[in-house]
C-alpha cells in the first residue's frame, strides 16, 4: 500500500498518484538536468510501494517527455529543447542545400509589459515580459516571433546579458528559472503580413504569411508562454502521416 502523499487524489490508482508526486518535486526544481533521479528501489523505500508501481509511474513521465532512462546510467530529467519543433512547420535548407535544424536568434525587444488580451487570457495575467526575436537562416529571415511571459514566474529574466541567450528559450527557462516546459499546443492559420512583419521577414507588405500560436505549459501544467510567430507562406510545408 502506498505512503500518504500530500496533494494527490486518493481516489487514483497508485502508480498514478506516484506520478503526480514526482511531477510536483519535478516542478518546484528538486531535480536537475544531468543529475540522476533516485533509483526506483530508493523511491519504492521512500514512498512505502513496490518496485513495479514506481516503474510504471516513471514510464508515465518517460512517455509524457519529462523524464528519458539512459541505459546502464540511470533516468534523468529531460532537457526542454522542443521549442525547435516550430520549425517543422518550414523548409530549412541554406543556399548550400544542408539542412539546419535550429536557425539563428536576433533579440530585438526584451521588456515589462501589459500583455495583449488573448496572450493575456492563456496566461492568467497581463503582467509579463515580452520578447521580440527574429530567427533567420544563413542571413535569410525565417520566423518573427512576439512572445510573452509571467513576469512573477521569471524575475530577472528582463535583466539577463544577452550573452545568456542561446537559439532556443526552453533550456534557459529550466537553466536560470527552474521552469521545465512540459507540453505546448500550436494553433496554425494564414493571413497576410503588416508592415511591422513584412519589414522583418523582408518580404512586401500583405504578402501571405503563415501564424503560429503556441501556448506552453510548465510541469504542473501552468500556462508559462503564449507566443506568435509569423513565416513567410511560400517557406512553409507541413506534411502528416496518416496509418
Amino acid at each position: 500500500m502506498i505512503a500518504e502523499i500530500p496533494g494527490t487524489d486518493v481516489r487514483l490508482p497508485a502508480y498514478a498518484r506516484l506520478r503526480d508526486a514526482l511531477t510536483s518535486r519535478i516542478a518546484i526544481g528538486e531535480w536537475v538536468a544531468e543529475t540522476a533521479l533516485p533509483s526506483e528501489a530508493k523511491l519504492a523505500q521512500e514512498y512505502g510501494t513496490s518496485v513495479g508501481t514506481v516503474r510504471k509511474a516513471v514510464d508515465g513521465l518517460v512517455a509524457e517527455g519529462l523524464l528519458e532512462r539512459r541505459q546502464g546510467s540511470g533516468t534523468y530529467l529531460r532537457q526542454p529543447s522542443f521549442d525547435a519543433t516550430l520549425f517543422r512547420f518550414f523548409q530549412l535548407r541554406s543556399a548550400e542545400g544542408g539542412l539546419s535544424l535550429i536557425p539563428n536568434s536576433e533579440l530585438i525587444l526584451r521588456a515589462t509589459t501589459q500583455a495583449p488580451g488573448e496572450a493575456s487570457a492563456a496566461l492568467g495575467t497581463s503582467d509579463t515580459i515580452k520578447i521580440v526575436r527574429l530567427r533567420s537562416l544563413s542571413d535569410s529571415p525565417i520566423l518573427f516571433e512576439e512572445i510573452y511571459i509571467p513576469r512573477m514566474r521569471f524575475k530577472g529574466f528582463d535583466t539577463l546579458s544577452e550573452a545568456e541567450f542561446g537559439p532556443l528559450l526552453y533550456p534557459l527557462y529550466f537553466e536560470k528559472f527552474g521552469v521545465l516546459v512540459k507540453r505546448a499546443t500550436d494553433d496554425l492559420s494564414f493571413g497576410t503580413a503588416e508592415n511591422r512583419v513584412a519589414s522583418r521577414l523582408d518580404i512586401a507588405d500583405g504578402a501571405p504569411v503563415a501564424i503560429i500560436k503556441r501556448t506552453a505549459f510548465s510541469a504542473d501544467d501552468t500556462p508559462i508562454e503564449w507566443r506568435i510567430a509569423y513565416g513567410s507562406a511560400e517557406r512553409f510545408h507541413y506534411r502528416t502521416e496518416i496509418k
